[in-house]
């Protein structure tokens, strides 16, 4: 986990997909998608924990 200096915390793509509860796959999708905004260097993609969690909160069905 990393805290960026815009306060923002990111998580690679593995930590990313654990937290929301899906595979790293998805993760990689939403983001090719433009859901989910990618973070990082080329080699090393990271995600925004808050982005991550309303995304997952809106995918999510209502019971």
């Amino acid at each position: 986990m990393r805290q960026a200096p815009s306060g923002r915390t990111t998580v690679p793509t593995e930590l990313a997909a654990l937290a929301a509860g899906v595979a790293a796959a998805t993760i990689r999708k939403w983001a090719s998608r433009g859901q989910l905004t990618r973070y990082g260097s080329p080699r090393r993609a990271e995600y925004d924990l808050d982005e991550l969690y309303e995304l997952v909160v809106r995918k999510t069905p209502s019971r």
